[in-house]
């Protein structure tokens, strides 16, 4: 496979700047490729605008947009174009933006970029996602972290990676909450989800994914979900590759 995937864990740290720890690894990811225009995909970002759901786009197109530009890339959004399918097909690059994972999928679906982005990244588009944008590309969106606010024809993804994804994955219970905890919601999964592993990608982490590679890159470890096992922690350097097997 020519997969060269970029799955990012969260946008942004608390007290920087959107989009500015993962810069350098967006600049390299895309440097060696030669792509100058992505396009963005912005149907996770529904809270940005109380006007509609089109403006929340435009918004998100904006911010995006803005932080490509000083990288030195033009960012466009599939929003606004009367073809989604085609501006897919003739993409260089693709970007797909965090936000309610269940709108996002819902949107694919409806707008049959689904199945047109999978085709495009299992040949080798660069793409990249952050949050929810990291989510659809595994299997499916059922380890999100977000509230159902709408239901999609099915909770089936991108398929680009046959494991699970966890972003924004914390250790802690925040004090005085009295649900369960992270693990315990990836533990339930796992109950009726026996055979697939999920991993626990904490936040200002990624995954660098080149054809049969994939390696952790950030400061924290990955914590990876099996069933009937305890969680297994893995530093970055360590090899993962088996968990594209």
């Amino acid at each position: 496979m020519k997969k060269r995937l970029l799955l990012i864990s969260n946008s942004t740290n608390y007290g920087e700047e959107y989009l500015a720890w993962p810069r350098n690894q967006i600049t390299d990811f895309l440097e060696s490729t030669g792509v100058k225009r992505i396009l963005f995909i912005p149907y996770a970002g529904v809270g940005l605008s109380e006007e509609s759901i089109e403006s929340s786009y435009d918004a998100y197109e904006k911010k995006v947009a803005g932080v490509f530009k000083e990288l030195g890339y033009e960012l466009y959004s599939i929003h606004k174009e009367n073809d989604p399918v085609k501006a897919v097909n003739e993409a260089e690059s693709i970007a797909v933006g965090g936000g309610n994972t269940f709108h996002l999928v819902y949107m694919m679906h409806k707008t049959g970029i689904m199945k047109a982005i999978r085709e495009k990244a299992l040949d080798g588009i660069p793409y990249m996602g952050w949050s929810a944008g990291s989510n659809v590309a595994c299997p499916s969106l059922k380890t999100t972290n977000d509230m159902p606010i709408i239901e999609p024809e099915s909770f089936d993804c991108l398929n680009l990676i046959p494991f699970q994804i966890n972003p924004h994955y914390l250790d802690a219970n925040p004090e005085g909450h009295g649900g369960e905890t992270r693990q315990q919601r990836i533990e339930e999964f796992l109950v009726v989800n026996r055979d697939i592993l999920v991993a626990g990608l904490r936040e200002a982490t990624s995954f660098l994914i080149e054809g049969n590679s994939i390696k952790l890159i950030g400061k924290k470890p990955l914590r990876l979900f099996k069933f009937g096992q305890e969680p297994k922690e893995f530093e970055v350097g360590e090899d993962i590759d088996f968990l594209l097997k």
